[in-house]
């Protein structure tokens, strides 16, 4: 039986910049890419929005941040036009901000 070590045996030999640009590549690869939303799409999301707002429902949003992609669960508490941000609650009652341009779905 060949019992072999990985990339363990070969770390000793490497100068510790390599070890980290091959981290660092091996992270890189797990990035995923931002979507780009048609018209159709945002007015969709624009609507469902709306409704959230209006009766005050818990809603998943499902939104794009350094590099991937993250869930809030919560309700939206009001929507700020001058910096395009949603002022959004989670369930737990701690709140936070989104911006628009990052949200990809909300259901």
């Amino acid at each position: 039986m060949i019992r072999d070590r990985g990339t363990i045996k070969w770390t000793s030999m490497m100068l510790p910049e390599h070890v980290k640009m091959l981290r660092d590549w091996v992270k890189e690869d797990t990035y995923e890419t931002r979507p780009e939303l048609d018209e159709q799409r945002l007015e969709e999301l624009n609507e469902r929005f709306c409704e959230a707002l209006e009766t005050g429902r818990e809603v998943t949003i499902t939104y794009y941040e350094k590099r991937r992609y993250q869930l809030f669960v919560g309700s939206v508490h009001h929507l700020d036009p001058y910096k395009c941000r949603l002022h959004v609650v989670d369930k737990f009652g701690e709140a936070g901000w989104l911006n628009m341009k990052d949200i990809l779905d909300i259901s």
